[in-house]
């Protein structure tokens, strides 16, 4: 017969632990793309239509056919494995809705800056936000067809980034690419917490 704490121990080794992560970057780089690519249910998404009331706030170049911008937030979920669940909260990356960004990066255990190559420098400003905040982030460059293809170290250079911020290559419309981003995320954000131990 199992006794109740058995079954209790056992219940508590059946849920999985949850981890948030926080994917982030400038305007139009692809992060609604990212969360929809890996997430395993529907994700939620906030899209709404450009207007002509923002075209003097939204700087569209390099991305002149968007037509849609996020206006909260992107969620999605994925099971790396039985013990391992993460929740996917994607920022909106337009600077007027940045004030959500510390909301949304409460608890976070480490966070994707994706970057794109046409507009590198729509990456400082998220680059910036976590350095501040001393969460762990791993840069990903949204490779695609049409995309200028520089060296990591290039492109390490001209972000300004410290050579113990991993930057790693990927698709955003590429399920497995955007796991292995993940995957990176949570390893480095493990490796920050074992140099603070």
């Amino acid at each position: 017969m199992v006794s109740v704490q058995s079954e209790q121990r056992r219940e508590e080794l059946l849920v999985p632990s949850s981890v948030k992560i926080v994917v982030a970057g400038g305007f139009g780089v692809g992060k609604t793309t990212m969360v929809g690519a890996v997430s395993e249910i529907t994700p939620l998404r906030t899209e709404e239509l450009l207007t002509e009331a923002g075209e003097e706030i939204d700087d569209l170049a390099g991305v002149e056919g968007k037509n849609t911008t996020t206006v909260a937030l992107d969620f999605g979920r994925i099971t790396i494995n039985p013990e391992l669940v993460l929740y996917l909260f994607g920022t909106p990356g337009q600077d007027r809705f940045w004030f959500m960004w510390d909301e949304l990066s409460m608890g976070a255990i480490g966070a994707v800056v994706l970057v794109d190559t046409r507009r590198l420098d729509a990456g400082f400003g998220a680059i910036d936000f976590f350095e501040r905040r001393g969460i762990p982030f791993v840069v990903a460059v949204n490779c695609f067809e049409g995309s200028h293809s520089y060296t990591t170290d290039e492109m390490r250079a001209a972000l300004d980034v410290a050579d113990t911020v991993p930057l790693v290559l990927c698709d955003a419309r590429d399920r497995e690419s955007c796991k292995a981003v993940l995957v990176r995320v949570i390893e480095h954000a493990m490796n920050k917490l074992d140099v603070m131990a």
